[in-house]
Protein backbone atom coordinates (compact mmCIF):
# COMPACT_ATOMS: atom_id res chain seq x y z
CA UNK A 1 0.00 0.00 0.00
CA UNK A 2 2.57 2.14 0.69
CA UNK A 3 4.30 1.88 -2.74
CA UNK A 4 0.65 2.77 -4.50
CA UNK A 5 0.91 5.61 -2.15
CA UNK A 6 4.63 6.52 -3.23
CA UNK A 7 3.80 5.72 -6.89
CA UNK A 8 0.24 8.14 -7.51
CA UNK A 9 2.65 10.74 -5.59
CA UNK A 10 5.18 10.49 -7.74
CA UNK A 11 2.51 11.05 -11.33
CA UNK A 12 0.82 13.75 -9.13
CA UNK A 13 4.41 15.64 -9.05
CA UNK A 14 4.68 14.84 -12.70
CA UNK A 15 1.24 16.15 -13.73
CA UNK A 16 2.56 19.46 -11.02
CA UNK A 17 5.66 19.91 -13.44
CA UNK A 18 3.61 19.36 -16.60
CA UNK A 19 1.61 22.10 -15.03
CA UNK A 20 4.49 24.48 -14.40
CA UNK A 21 6.23 23.65 -17.48
CA UNK A 22 3.09 24.76 -19.32
CA UNK A 23 2.82 27.90 -17.70
CA UNK A 24 6.26 28.69 -18.32
CA UNK A 25 5.74 28.28 -21.71
CA UNK A 26 2.84 30.27 -22.06
CA UNK A 27 5.16 32.82 -19.85
CA UNK A 28 7.67 32.78 -22.73
CA UNK A 29 5.26 32.86 -25.48
CA UNK A 30 3.15 36.16 -24.34
CA UNK A 31 7.19 37.86 -23.75
CA UNK A 32 7.93 36.95 -27.28
CA UNK A 33 4.55 38.17 -28.59
CA UNK A 34 5.37 41.02 -27.21
CA UNK A 35 8.61 41.89 -28.29
CA UNK A 36 7.85 41.49 -32.36
CA UNK A 37 4.99 44.12 -31.66
CA UNK A 38 7.39 46.69 -29.86
CA UNK A 39 9.86 45.95 -32.48
CA UNK A 40 6.93 46.49 -35.48
CA UNK A 41 8.08 49.54 -37.45
CA UNK A 42 5.63 52.03 -37.61
CA UNK A 43 4.18 53.03 -40.50
CA UNK A 44 4.64 56.96 -41.39
CA UNK A 45 0.98 58.67 -42.95
CA UNK A 46 1.65 60.68 -46.08
CA UNK A 47 0.92 63.63 -44.41
CA UNK A 48 4.14 62.66 -42.15
CA UNK A 49 6.15 61.43 -45.00
CA UNK A 50 4.98 65.00 -46.89
CA UNK A 51 5.68 67.34 -43.84
CA UNK A 52 8.98 65.75 -43.68
CA UNK A 53 12.05 67.97 -45.29
CA UNK A 54 13.64 66.29 -48.59
CA UNK A 55 17.08 65.05 -48.03
CA UNK A 56 19.87 66.66 -49.88
CA UNK A 57 22.17 64.12 -49.27
CA UNK A 58 20.45 61.25 -51.34
CA UNK A 59 24.10 58.52 -51.10
CA UNK A 60 23.26 59.45 -46.92
CA UNK A 61 19.88 58.43 -46.72
CA UNK A 62 20.53 55.35 -49.18
CA UNK A 63 22.82 54.04 -46.59
CA UNK A 64 20.52 54.70 -43.96
CA UNK A 65 18.22 53.35 -45.29
CA UNK A 66 20.57 50.04 -46.28
CA UNK A 67 21.85 49.77 -42.54
CA UNK A 68 18.31 49.92 -41.56
CA UNK A 69 16.88 47.15 -43.79
CA UNK A 70 20.42 45.30 -42.31
CA UNK A 71 19.51 45.40 -39.07
CA UNK A 72 15.55 44.42 -39.47
CA UNK A 73 16.72 41.50 -41.35
CA UNK A 74 18.96 40.52 -38.69
CA UNK A 75 16.76 40.80 -36.09
CA UNK A 76 14.06 38.75 -37.76
CA UNK A 77 16.45 35.79 -37.96
CA UNK A 78 17.20 36.20 -34.66
CA UNK A 79 13.85 36.05 -33.50
CA UNK A 80 13.58 32.61 -36.14
CA UNK A 81 16.33 31.22 -34.88
CA UNK A 82 15.09 31.43 -30.91
CA UNK A 83 11.72 30.28 -32.01
CA UNK A 84 12.92 27.13 -33.89
CA UNK A 85 15.69 26.95 -30.45
CA UNK A 86 12.42 27.17 -28.36
CA UNK A 87 10.56 24.29 -30.17
CA UNK A 88 13.02 21.84 -30.44
CA UNK A 89 13.78 22.56 -26.39
CA UNK A 90 10.36 22.35 -25.60
CA UNK A 91 9.85 18.91 -27.64
CA UNK A 92 12.50 17.25 -26.29
CA UNK A 93 11.35 17.96 -22.78
CA UNK A 94 8.27 16.91 -23.65
CA UNK A 95 8.77 13.64 -25.15
CA UNK A 96 11.71 13.07 -22.09
CA UNK A 97 9.03 13.73 -19.41
CA UNK A 98 6.14 11.79 -21.45
CA UNK A 99 8.73 8.29 -21.11
CA UNK A 100 9.23 9.16 -17.61
CA UNK A 101 6.05 8.92 -17.03
CA UNK A 102 4.94 6.06 -19.47
CA UNK A 103 7.74 3.90 -18.03
CA UNK A 104 7.12 4.30 -14.28
CA UNK A 105 3.48 4.24 -14.83
CA UNK A 106 4.42 0.36 -16.25
CA UNK A 107 6.81 -0.49 -13.58
CA UNK A 108 3.53 0.65 -11.34
CA UNK A 109 1.62 -1.98 -12.90
CA UNK A 110 4.10 -4.16 -13.44
CA UNK A 111 4.33 -4.30 -9.60
CA UNK A 112 0.83 -4.40 -8.91
CA UNK A 113 0.18 -7.46 -10.70
CA UNK A 114 3.41 -9.41 -9.65
CA UNK A 115 2.07 -12.51 -7.38
CA UNK A 116 2.35 -11.29 -3.53
CA UNK A 117 4.05 -14.04 -1.75
CA UNK A 118 3.32 -12.43 1.56
CA UNK A 119 -0.24 -12.03 1.09
CA UNK A 120 -2.91 -13.54 3.30
CA UNK A 121 -3.78 -17.17 2.88
CA UNK A 122 -7.76 -16.24 2.96
CA UNK A 123 -9.65 -16.21 0.30
CA UNK A 124 -11.36 -13.10 1.14
CA UNK A 125 -8.77 -11.32 1.89
CA UNK A 126 -7.22 -12.16 -1.36
CA UNK A 127 -10.43 -10.76 -3.06
CA UNK A 128 -10.59 -7.14 -1.12
CA UNK A 129 -6.43 -7.12 -2.12
CA UNK A 130 -7.42 -8.09 -5.90
CA UNK A 131 -9.87 -5.26 -5.87
CA UNK A 132 -7.93 -2.89 -4.19
CA UNK A 133 -5.56 -3.30 -6.75
CA UNK A 134 -7.65 -3.31 -9.50
CA UNK A 135 -8.54 0.27 -8.34
CA UNK A 136 -5.40 1.77 -7.97
CA UNK A 137 -4.20 0.50 -11.83
CA UNK A 138 -7.58 2.09 -12.88
CA UNK A 139 -6.36 5.41 -10.91
CA UNK A 140 -3.06 5.29 -11.82
CA UNK A 141 -3.91 4.61 -15.56
CA UNK A 142 -6.38 7.62 -15.28
CA UNK A 143 -3.48 9.95 -13.71
CA UNK A 144 -0.85 8.52 -16.98
CA UNK A 145 -3.73 9.23 -19.53
CA UNK A 146 -4.38 13.14 -17.81
CA UNK A 147 -0.46 13.73 -17.85
CA UNK A 148 -0.57 12.56 -21.42
CA UNK A 149 -3.22 15.03 -22.60
CA UNK A 150 -1.66 17.52 -20.60
CA UNK A 151 1.65 17.64 -22.88
CA UNK A 152 -0.08 16.90 -25.66
CA UNK A 153 -2.23 20.16 -25.10
CA UNK A 154 0.83 22.18 -24.54
CA UNK A 155 2.74 20.67 -27.19
CA UNK A 156 -0.38 22.05 -29.74
CA UNK A 157 0.04 25.41 -27.82
CA UNK A 158 3.67 25.92 -27.56
CA UNK A 159 3.28 24.90 -31.63
CA UNK A 160 0.73 27.44 -32.37
CA UNK A 161 2.61 30.13 -30.30
CA UNK A 162 5.87 28.99 -32.30
CA UNK A 163 3.80 29.10 -35.72
CA UNK A 164 2.26 32.72 -34.40
CA UNK A 165 5.35 34.13 -33.96
CA UNK A 166 7.08 33.00 -37.59
CA UNK A 167 3.81 34.83 -38.73
CA UNK A 168 4.62 37.65 -36.95
CA UNK A 169 8.73 37.93 -37.80
CA UNK A 170 7.24 37.17 -41.65
CA UNK A 171 4.79 39.86 -41.00
CA UNK A 172 7.64 42.90 -39.88
CA UNK A 173 9.72 41.78 -42.59
CA UNK A 174 7.20 42.23 -45.20
CA UNK A 175 6.31 45.05 -43.36
CA UNK A 176 10.10 46.51 -43.55
CA UNK A 177 10.13 45.37 -47.75
CA UNK A 178 7.05 47.71 -47.84
CA UNK A 179 8.60 50.69 -46.50
CA UNK A 180 11.57 50.38 -48.12
CA UNK A 181 9.80 50.21 -51.72
CA UNK A 182 7.95 53.20 -50.73
CA UNK A 183 11.28 54.78 -50.29
CA UNK A 184 12.74 53.92 -53.05
CA UNK A 185 9.69 55.11 -55.07
CA UNK A 186 9.68 58.56 -53.17
CA UNK A 187 13.62 58.17 -54.06
CA UNK A 188 12.31 57.73 -57.86
CA UNK A 189 9.73 61.16 -57.51
CA UNK A 190 12.33 62.91 -55.66
CA UNK A 191 14.54 62.45 -59.23
CA UNK A 192 12.23 63.12 -61.54
CA UNK A 193 10.42 65.91 -60.50
CA UNK A 194 14.54 67.51 -59.60
CA UNK A 195 14.97 66.48 -64.12
CA UNK A 196 11.78 68.25 -65.09
CA UNK A 197 13.07 71.16 -62.92
CA UNK A 198 15.99 70.74 -64.63
CA UNK A 199 14.41 70.58 -68.27
CA UNK A 200 11.93 73.82 -67.59
CA UNK A 201 14.91 76.13 -66.73
CA UNK A 202 16.81 74.38 -69.51
CA UNK A 203 14.14 75.59 -71.49
CA UNK A 204 12.29 78.55 -70.16
CA UNK A 205 9.80 79.31 -72.12
CA UNK A 206 9.44 83.07 -73.49
CA UNK A 207 7.11 85.28 -75.51
CA UNK A 208 6.79 85.46 -79.30
CA UNK A 209 9.11 88.19 -80.46
CA UNK A 210 7.43 91.54 -81.76
CA UNK A 211 9.25 91.07 -85.41
CA UNK A 212 9.92 88.07 -87.00
CA UNK A 213 13.90 87.06 -86.88
CA UNK A 214 16.27 84.25 -87.97
CA UNK A 215 17.26 81.76 -86.12
CA UNK A 216 20.42 79.46 -86.36
CA UNK A 217 19.41 75.77 -85.40
CA UNK A 218 21.98 74.87 -82.76
CA UNK A 219 22.41 71.11 -81.41
CA UNK A 220 19.56 69.64 -80.11
CA UNK A 221 16.98 71.79 -81.50
CA UNK A 222 14.01 70.50 -82.74
CA UNK A 223 10.43 72.15 -83.94
CA UNK A 224 8.72 71.33 -80.71
CA UNK A 225 11.32 72.32 -78.69
CA UNK A 226 11.79 75.40 -80.13
CA UNK A 227 7.78 76.02 -80.41
CA UNK A 228 8.10 75.39 -76.90
CA UNK A 229 10.97 78.39 -75.51
CA UNK A 230 9.14 80.87 -77.81
CA UNK A 231 5.52 79.97 -76.52
CA UNK A 232 3.88 79.22 -79.57
CA UNK A 233 2.08 76.23 -81.13
CA UNK A 234 4.93 73.66 -82.88
CA UNK A 235 2.32 73.67 -85.92
CA UNK A 236 2.14 77.87 -86.67
CA UNK A 237 5.88 77.31 -86.30
CA UNK A 238 6.24 75.15 -89.26
CA UNK A 239 3.97 76.65 -91.28
CA UNK A 240 5.55 79.80 -90.66
CA UNK A 241 8.81 77.38 -92.34
CA UNK A 242 6.64 75.68 -95.20
CA UNK A 243 7.72 72.52 -92.47
CA UNK A 244 5.80 69.54 -91.35
CA UNK A 245 5.95 69.54 -87.90
CA UNK A 246 7.31 66.23 -87.97
CA UNK A 247 10.34 67.39 -89.62
CA UNK A 248 13.52 67.23 -88.38
CA UNK A 249 16.03 70.11 -88.76
CA UNK A 250 19.65 70.02 -89.71
CA UNK A 251 22.59 71.43 -87.59
CA UNK A 252 23.18 75.19 -88.85
CA UNK A 253 19.94 75.57 -90.26
CA UNK A 254 18.06 78.88 -90.96
CA UNK A 255 14.63 78.80 -89.93
CA UNK A 256 12.21 82.01 -89.31
CA UNK A 257 10.83 82.65 -85.60
CA UNK A 258 7.17 84.47 -86.64
CA UNK A 259 6.53 87.64 -84.63
CA UNK A 260 3.54 87.89 -81.82
CA UNK A 261 1.43 89.16 -84.89
CA UNK A 262 2.05 86.08 -87.41
CA UNK A 263 1.72 84.12 -84.90
CA UNK A 264 -1.82 85.34 -83.76
CA UNK A 265 -2.60 85.28 -87.50
CA UNK A 266 -1.07 82.05 -88.35
CA UNK A 267 -3.27 80.65 -85.46
CA UNK A 268 -6.60 82.28 -86.27
CA UNK A 269 -6.35 80.58 -90.05
CA UNK A 270 -5.20 76.97 -88.50
CA UNK A 271 -8.13 77.46 -85.97
CA UNK A 272 -10.55 78.80 -89.46
CA UNK A 273 -9.05 75.67 -91.09
CA UNK A 274 -10.12 73.12 -88.16
CA UNK A 275 -13.11 74.51 -88.36
CA UNK A 276 -14.05 74.11 -92.24
CA UNK A 277 -12.60 70.79 -91.53
CA UNK A 278 -14.91 70.11 -89.28
CA UNK A 279 -17.80 71.39 -90.96
CA UNK A 280 -17.14 69.40 -94.02
CA UNK A 281 -16.56 65.92 -92.38
CA UNK A 282 -20.07 67.29 -90.17
CA UNK A 283 -21.68 67.49 -93.76
CA UNK A 284 -20.08 64.40 -94.79
CA UNK A 285 -20.98 62.17 -91.89
CA UNK A 286 -25.02 63.66 -92.44
CA UNK A 287 -24.80 63.03 -96.28
CA UNK A 288 -23.90 59.64 -95.74
CA UNK A 289 -26.40 59.21 -92.34
CA UNK A 290 -28.89 60.79 -95.24
CA UNK A 291 -27.91 58.37 -98.06
CA UNK A 292 -27.79 55.15 -95.47
CA UNK A 293 -31.39 56.19 -94.34
CA UNK A 294 -32.96 56.83 -98.14
CA UNK A 295 -31.56 53.23 -99.03
CA UNK A 296 -32.37 51.58 -95.56
CA UNK A 297 -36.31 53.06 -96.73
CA UNK A 298 -35.81 51.88 -100.02
CA UNK A 299 -34.95 48.18 -98.91
CA UNK A 300 -38.07 48.63 -96.85
CA UNK A 301 -40.31 49.33 -99.07
CA UNK A 302 -38.88 47.05 -101.76
CA UNK A 303 -39.62 44.15 -99.44
CA UNK A 304 -43.38 45.74 -98.88
CA UNK A 305 -43.88 45.88 -102.61
CA UNK A 306 -42.75 42.14 -102.50
CA UNK A 307 -44.53 40.65 -100.07
CA UNK A 308 -47.95 42.59 -101.44
CA UNK A 309 -47.87 42.09 -104.78
CA UNK A 310 -51.26 40.62 -106.64
CA UNK A 311 -51.78 37.73 -108.49
CA UNK A 312 -53.14 40.14 -111.12
CA UNK A 313 -49.60 42.31 -111.52
CA UNK A 314 -47.55 38.91 -112.35
CA UNK A 315 -49.11 38.48 -115.81
CA UNK A 316 -45.27 39.60 -117.02
CA UNK A 317 -41.87 40.32 -115.16
CA UNK A 318 -40.67 44.07 -115.15
CA UNK A 319 -36.98 44.83 -114.69
CA UNK A 320 -35.25 48.31 -113.86
CA UNK A 321 -32.84 49.79 -116.74
CA UNK A 322 -29.72 51.40 -115.30
CA UNK A 323 -27.81 51.96 -118.33
CA UNK A 324 -27.43 51.91 -121.99
CA UNK A 325 -24.31 51.46 -123.31
CA UNK A 326 -22.73 51.75 -126.53
CA UNK A 327 -20.79 48.17 -126.66
CA UNK A 328 -20.90 45.08 -124.97
CA UNK A 329 -17.63 45.93 -123.52
CA UNK A 330 -19.00 49.23 -121.47
CA UNK A 331 -22.17 47.13 -120.94
CA UNK A 332 -20.35 44.21 -119.10
CA UNK A 333 -18.22 46.84 -116.81
CA UNK A 334 -21.22 48.14 -115.60
CA UNK A 335 -22.56 44.83 -115.49
CA UNK A 336 -20.14 44.20 -113.04
CA UNK A 337 -19.98 47.10 -110.61
CA UNK A 338 -23.94 46.60 -109.57
CA UNK A 339 -23.54 42.85 -109.41
CA UNK A 340 -20.63 44.02 -106.52
CA UNK A 341 -23.77 46.18 -105.27
CA UNK A 342 -25.56 42.59 -104.66
CA UNK A 343 -28.14 43.20 -107.33
CA UNK A 344 -28.94 40.21 -110.00
CA UNK A 345 -28.00 42.54 -113.61
CA UNK A 346 -28.20 40.68 -117.49
CA UNK A 347 -27.22 42.65 -120.56
CA UNK A 348 -29.41 42.63 -123.66
CA UNK A 349 -28.71 44.05 -127.22
CA UNK A 350 -30.75 46.47 -129.12
CA UNK A 351 -30.59 48.69 -131.95
CA UNK A 352 -29.88 51.52 -129.77
CA UNK A 353 -27.43 50.17 -127.72
CA UNK A 354 -26.54 47.56 -125.10
CA UNK A 355 -29.02 47.74 -122.36
CA UNK A 356 -27.90 46.99 -118.69
CA UNK A 357 -31.24 45.91 -116.85
CA UNK A 358 -31.61 44.72 -112.76
CA UNK A 359 -33.87 41.83 -112.18
CA UNK A 360 -36.64 40.63 -112.84
CA UNK A 361 -39.09 41.59 -110.34
CA UNK A 362 -42.58 40.28 -110.22
CA UNK A 363 -44.87 42.86 -110.57
CA UNK A 364 -44.48 46.72 -111.59
CA UNK A 365 -44.97 47.71 -107.91
CA UNK A 366 -42.23 46.12 -106.79
CA UNK A 367 -40.03 46.84 -109.50
CA UNK A 368 -40.80 50.74 -108.78
CA UNK A 369 -39.28 49.99 -105.63
CA UNK A 370 -36.32 48.56 -106.69
CA UNK A 371 -35.55 51.52 -108.83
CA UNK A 372 -36.00 53.63 -105.98
CA UNK A 373 -33.92 51.99 -104.11
CA UNK A 374 -31.05 52.07 -106.77
CA UNK A 375 -31.61 55.64 -107.41
CA UNK A 376 -30.41 55.92 -103.63
CA UNK A 377 -27.48 53.67 -103.20
CA UNK A 378 -24.46 55.26 -103.53
CA UNK A 379 -22.31 52.17 -104.26
CA UNK A 380 -24.11 51.93 -107.62
CA UNK A 381 -23.89 56.38 -108.26
CA UNK A 382 -27.53 56.59 -110.65
CA UNK A 383 -30.20 58.61 -110.60
CA UNK A 384 -31.47 57.24 -114.16
CA UNK A 385 -32.97 54.25 -113.53
CA UNK A 386 -36.17 53.36 -114.77
CA UNK A 387 -38.73 50.80 -115.01
CA UNK A 388 -39.45 48.76 -118.20
CA UNK A 389 -41.44 45.30 -118.65
CA UNK A 390 -39.37 42.56 -118.90
CA UNK A 391 -39.64 39.47 -121.77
Amino acid sequence: MNFSRQALLGIGMIIGGSVMLYAMVQQIGDSNQQQPTSAMIEKPSAEQEASQPLTTDIETEKRILAQKQKERAARVAEQEKRAKEFLTEQEMAEAEALAKARAESQQYVKNIAAPNEQSNSSEDAKGVEKSVKSKEVQDAQKLVKAADDALKEAKAKNQADAEKQQMEAKQEKADAEKLAENKKEAEAKRQAAAERKKETAETAKTEPPKSSSEYQIKRGDGLIKLAKQYNMPVEVLAQANNLSPSAALQLGQSITIPSITQVQRLEREAAAAEQAREKKRQQEEALAKKSADAKREAQQKLSEARREVKETDAQGSFGVQVALANDQAKADELAKKFRAAGYQVKTSATSRGVRVVVGPERGKVAALALKDKINSDPKVNTTSAWVLYWR
